[in-house]
């Protein structure tokens, strides 16, 4: 198992991969956040920024502007599922900046768009959405190879971190499972 002080292998390809993948994540809960502050565009724009990466885009101070730009929307979302909505959003810009190192912490920014999804539809529930496990279940499957290549490179998810944390060790354990 490597330890925090190890470099990893790290590609371009996995990297967009990983970005397209918290991309899609952060996407599905977009209407949460949309649906009281709809004039505000910085979770949209972290996510269009992210897929433009992930599709073969630069990675720019302009996508990492983004990233901070949905971070600080949270703090002004309408509801407690809504400012997990524009974290999402701010973790899929940010997972273009995941770093080559073996840190648990590493572990947070490659889920923590789908964790960040995952708690923005349990906050938000309503009948007919689908549940955490369905959820859980969906964004194990929708994960891309390199996802589950990287995580086998890192330690596992550190501990702490509330229920994002919580939702962050349960995907990462099905991940790796």
């Amino acid at each position: 198992m490597p330890t925090d002080s190890d470099r990893i292998e790290l590609s371009d390809d996995e990297l967009r991969e990983i970005a397209g993948y918290a991309a899609d994540c952060a996407r599905t809960v977009l209407p949460i956040y949309e649906g009281g502050l709809p004039a505000d565009t910085r979770p949209r724009d972290a996510v269009d920024a992210a897929r433009i990466f992930a599709e073969g885009g630069p990675r720019t101070n302009r996508l990492r502007q983004s990233a901070w730009a949905a971070y600080k929307a949270a703090a002004g979302a309408e509801s407690p599922g809504a400012a997990d909505a524009a974290r999402s959003a701010s973790h899929a810009a940010a997972a273009a900046f995941l770093h080559p190192k073996a840190s648990a912490h590493q572990v947070k920014h490659v889920l923590g768009a789908a964790a960040h999804a995952l708690r923005a539809r349990e906050l938000a529930a309503t009948e007919g959405r689908p549940g955490v496990a369905e959820s859980l279940d969906r964004a194990r499957r929708d994960a891309p190879a390199a996802v589950t290549a990287v995580l086998g490179r890192l330690p596992g998810a550190p501990s702490g971190g509330g229920r994002v944390g919580e939702l962050i060790r349960e995907l990462d354990a099905l991940l790796r499972g």
